[in-house]
């Protein structure tokens, strides 16, 4: 088993390029296969949710190359509508499938979504967009099974923001006759991201962004060349990571809009941030202070850096709220901070901290994707060694994590839980 080692109390300093938007990727990739057409997609992040995806669409037939960061996909050759494999059930997004094939072929089965255990997502507004655009959905054996004659457009009012359902309902109405109103729909930059990319293979949708989404359905899309957005998620972690660190990080390749709920909290909290066009630097010295925290839909503060926010939180001066209004278990990394010496009470979806001097350093594991990231924060915060496991969660959404912390001079290194050796190694090279 792989896991992280860490030695903390070195202050990340340097530059740093953000990858491409894994969320946006997933659903760009799922909308990929809609065209008969020779599709190429730029900025593809090398992450394990990605790869999944992509052997997924490879084993209904679609053919798939991909060279460095970029992805080019032909699905003229699609045979099976049936995606059904152990590795799919794993990820989250294997739901957009859902969406590209009824719209393309008016029929789908796809395995019911796995991905990091942070609570409830339920699929029912999934379900909902899709049989008001006319199509009969069942869940037997595990699938997801959606089959209509014709799709037909109509005006979808969402019982509450879900990005997943915006976008897997967008995908099935962009080749549904007539037009479809998408009311009340999410306006994360993900979602603008893979309506554009179906505005440049042909489709004609307007309003993402917005609350409210028109769609008029075309009969067939066409080939295309796109290049997917940054990724926030990931730039809001480096940011949060030079902050704790007490360091000193200018972090390239970003849309700074899509940052402004992480930029308002730490200037809140004392940090320094300067933003430039496509670039944000991030400086802080000394503890710095308390905030209240609630997570709310984009342009909210995001549920996904809501541990990063806690983790940092933990160190700061005086006591600070974070209240998480998206996801029911996203505290469980919290257990972990606590044998690191933090102090966090957790009450229903509360967590209210009373900021530490300091961590130490402790044997403490992820229980998923974003906790993971947060829990590489506080290694780098902490007195001596951390040992990071689970970190694969990691490396589903984060692509050479401990690379890019290493090229802004953190000492980490991707070891064999097995291997003392290489554990001793390390050890040695940064005493």
């Amino acid at each position: 088993m792989e896991q992280y080692i860490i030695k903390g109390g070195r202050p990340l300093i340097g530059e740093v390029t953000i990858s491409g938007y894994k969320n946006a990727a997933l659903g760009i990739i799922a909308a990929a296969i809609m065209t008969d057409e020779t599709v190429k997609i730029d900025n593809v992040p090398r992450v394990k949710d990605i790869d999944v995806l992509l052997r997924a669409i490879e084993d209904i037939g679609a053919k798939v190359e991909r060279e460095e960061n970029s992805v080019t996909i032909n699905a003229s050759k699609i045979n099976c509508l049936n995606v059904d494999f152990d590795y799919i059930r794993k990820i989250r997004a294997s739901y957009y499938l859902l969406g590209a094939l009824l719209g393309k072929y008016k029929n789908a089965q796809v395995a019911l979504p796995g991905g990091c255990n942070i609570g409830s997502r339920p699929i029912d507004q999934h379900i909902k967009g899709f049989e008001a655009l006319g199509s009969e959905v069942k869940i037997e054996h595990g699938l997801i099974c959606a089959k209509s004659k014709n799709l037909t457009g109509a005006h979808i009012y969402f019982d509450g923001s879900s990005v997943g359902a915006t976008i897997n309902t967008m995908l099935a109405a962009t080749m549904a006759d007539g037009l479809t109103i998408l009311e009340n729909s999410a306006k994360e930059p993900h979602v603008v991201d893979v309506a554009n990319f179906l505005n440049s293979m042909g489709a004609n949708i307007k309003g993402a962004g917005t609350d409210v989404i028109r769609i008029k359905g075309v009969s067939k899309l066409h080939g295309s060349e796109y290049t997917i957005i940054p990724d926030q998620i990931e730039a809001g972690t480096f940011m949060f990571a030079a902050a704790a660190s007490k360091g000193d990080v200018l972090i390239k390749n970003v849309i700074p809009k899509h940052l402004e709920a992480f930029t308002a909290k730490l200037l809140e909290i004392g940090a320094k941030v300067e933003e430039f066009d496509d670039a944000i630097r991030v400086k802080a010295s000394g503890r710095l202070g308390n905030t209240h925290v609630k997570t709310l839909v984009y342009p909210g503060f995001l549920t996904d850096m809501q541990p990063q926010m806690t983790t940092l939180l933990a160190v700061s001066k005086g006591t600070s709220i974070v209240t998480e209004s998206i996801f029911e278990n996203r505290f469980k990394y919290v257990d972990e901070l606590s044998r690191m010496g933090a102090s966090i009470k957790v009450e229903s979806n509360t967590a209210i901290i009373d900021g530490v001097e300091r961590l130490t350093g402790a044997v403490v594991s992820a229980p998923d994707l974003r906790a993971g990231a947060a829990l590489v924060i506080a290694g780098l915060m902490a007195e001596g060694y951390t040992i990071v496991e689970n970190v694969e969660y990691i490396e589903r959404g984060y692509e050479n994590f401990e690379y890019k912390m290493q090229q802004l001079g953190a000492a980490i290194a991707k070891v064999d839980s097995e291997d003392a050796k290489a554990i001793q190694k390390f050890k040695l090279k940064v005493s």
